[in-house]
């Protein structure tokens, strides 16, 4: 019998909440789905990890929304992803790569984190 993935549980109780997370007003955002499995979603998972300042905008998150580039070079086609993190709003996206949900969970922690740290200095 397969083990059950209790990270995968932990990430899908996350969906549609919402936490302010220190005293500036900025929160994170959790939205997650199960869906069917595609190529661009393998694991049958759509979601969006986001952190936000306290007027909205988006600071950072990891998402898999909408495909990006693989970095190479002009005579190296590389496939595109869908697994990524967005560093500040306009960024557009840098591939990620998915492990797990308990590694997804991780990684984003580890960034808001990275960001809060940035702030302190």
């Amino acid at each position: 019998m397969p083990t059950r993935d209790r990270s995968l549980d932990a990430l899908l109780d996350l969906d549609g909440q919402t936490l302010v997370i220190d005293d500036e007003g900025r929160v994170v955002r959790f939205v997650i789905r199960r869906t069917d499995v595609t190529e661009a979603r393998p694991y049958g998972l759509s979601y969006s990890l986001t952190l936000h300042d306290r007027s909205g905008r988006r600071l950072m998150g990891f998402d898999n929304a909408h495909a990006v580039e693989r970095p190479g070079g002009k005579f190296m086609e590389q496939p595109r992803v869908y697994d990524h993190v967005h560093r500040g709003a306009e960024d557009e996206g840098k591939p990620y790569e998915f492990v797990n949900a308990g590694k997804l969970i991780e990684d984003f922690w580890i960034e808001v984190d990275r960001i809060l740290a940035l702030d302190e200095e």
